[in-house]
């Protein structure tokens, strides 16, 4: 089953947060055909204030820890959990998220190297975030982790 029949047969909505992934997430998830059905959207949020100000991440946090974090990846997905189900009327109850967060390099970001990637999920079941640390080029790195977070939205799923 793929993961738009996956979420119909569950009666839940999909959306997303990403950051290094910069919107494939979201074109992942359209390449199916029947997405408008259950895909909400996803917000782009490539600064910390953007991740902050369109998702509430605690601005602590982010100068805290970065926004190379499992915290924060879990708070973009709760974030973008929200405003969708808000904005689009909906329980929240109905909504699972996903987010990722992350280095796609080639620089490391402070102590962080590339390919340290966190991704989020959100769902009624509470919000957990799992990381991976990849290889190669910026452009793979971003397709990695946009694969693995399209995995970890089916596992969620099938948790319900």
């Amino acid at each position: 089953m793929n993961l738009i029949a996956l979420a119909q047969s569950k009666g839940v909505f999909l959306c997303a947060a990403e950051s290094l992934t910069a919107g494939r997430i979201a074109t992942e998830i359209t390449n199916s055909p029947g997405s408008s059905k259950v895909f909400l959207g996803s917000i782009v949020s490539y600064t910390n204030k953007s991740k902050s100000g369109l998702l509430a991440v605690a601005p602590d946090l982010l100068a805290q820890r970065t926004a190379v974090d499992p915290e924060v990846a879990i708070q973009m997905a709760k974030g973008a959990r929200a405003k969708f189900a808000e904005a689009n009327q909906l329980n929240v109850e109905h909504v699972v998220a996903v987010s990722a967060t992350g280095v796609a390099g080639p620089e490391s970001v402070g102590a962080n190297p590339p390919g340290l990637v966190f991704i989020g999920v959100a769902s009624a079941q509470g919000g957990r975030a799992s990381s991976l640390k990849l290889a190669g080029t910026r452009i793979e790195i971003a397709e990695q982790t946009a694969s693995a977070a399209l995995a970890l939205l089916r596992e969620e799923l099938e948790r319900f």
